[in-house]
């Protein structure tokens, strides 16, 4: 890979796995930093990767950093003082169906989380999703079908929203 293809890699796909890692983790600056990441790695192993499936495989490398963060968050979590349990957080009539919708995303399972994104935000068909999460197409539209049917039910109960 030369460095001109390198640039137009970057210069195609990186809004993407943007917004998608920021999807992810909320925060603009570690989704950042995971962007870059996935770059490196990219470039690193710039003579190894087929041409065809560098998109799919930038991915999975946002996929695994975004798998491994929440790994690290919740094994802190545990080892943290546990802190005085806060009110739960009560729905206004006045947040808006996306924002809504953004923290009914939140609480699916990670990895539902992340083929419903990379679904119905980021329009992959089941066959790149099920490369870039190394799942079988099979396994790519169960976990779809599930968390769609759980955004339903979280949906239809708005209490459940935290």
């Amino acid at each position: 890979m030369s460095r001109v293809l390198y640039n137009e890699w970057v210069d195609c796909f990186a809004d993407g796995i943007y917004r998608f890692a920021l999807k992810n983790t909320r925060d603009s600056e570690q989704a950042k930093d995971i962007v870059q990441d996935a770059f490196e790695k990219l470039w690193v192993k710039k003579d190894q990767i087929d041409t065809s499936k560098a998109k799919a495989y930038l991915f999975q490398i946002v996929s695994n950093a975004l798998i491994d963060r929440a790994r690290k968050a919740k094994l802190s979590a545990t080892f943290r003082e546990q802190l005085p349990s806060q009110e739960s957080i009560v729905v206004s009539e006045s947040i808006d169906l996306k924002e809504t919708l953004e923290q009914a995303v939140l609480q699916l399972p990670e990895i539902q989380r992340h083929v419903i994104m990379l679904r119905d935000y980021e329009g992959y068909s089941y066959d790149e999703i099920g490369a870039i999460t190394n799942l079988s197409e099979q396994q790519v539209k169960v976990y779809i079908f599930r968390a769609r049917q759980k955004l339903r039910s979280i949906l239809v109960n708005p209490e459940l929203i935290v």
